[in-house]
């Protein structure tokens, strides 16, 4: 791209996010990342480190206004039953003066905590979900 006007710089209030389907109005930040793993690669007649991309990993973050104990549903009786609770994640950044649109679909992402309760007087309650996955399309 040789030039872009200030307009069309991707705006996040424009971004959605819906877990297994079920749209997530109270999202208000969501990132999500691949990882690239190396393994050294030692070759003769070189002093540089050389590497090979041997796999990934993908994780993110999603924060959220605090306004219901969906996390705590969702995961309560998979955990009861030592289950581990996988979802589909679909993110949507479509702002109408940026060019374009992104949309990501995260599959079987899971979740590496559950907030039971994180609350101060006087605050807005909001909560923040650490999460990775196996497979992404992206």
């Amino acid at each position: 791209m040789d030039k872009y006007t200030a307009q069309q710089i991707m705006n996040g209030t424009w971004g959605e996010l819906w877990i297994d389907g079920e749209y997530m109005a109270e999202v208000t930040a969501f990132e999500a990342k691949v990882s690239l793993d190396k393994t050294d690669v030692n070759m003769t007649r070189r002093l540089a480190k050389a590497q090979k991309v041997t796999g990934f990993s993908c994780s993110g973050s999603l924060t959220m206004n605090k306004v219901s104990s969906f996390f705590i549903r969702k995961l309560n009786e998979d955990m009861k039953q030592g289950k581990q609770t996988a979802c589909t994640i679909i993110s949507k950044l479509d702002d109408p003066d940026a060019i374009g649109s992104e949309r990501i679909v995260i599959k079987d992402a899971v979740f590496d905590e559950l907030i039971l309760a994180n609350w101060s007087a006087k605050t807005l309650g909001e909560e923040q979900i650490t999460l990775r996955s196996q497979i992404g399309t992206y």
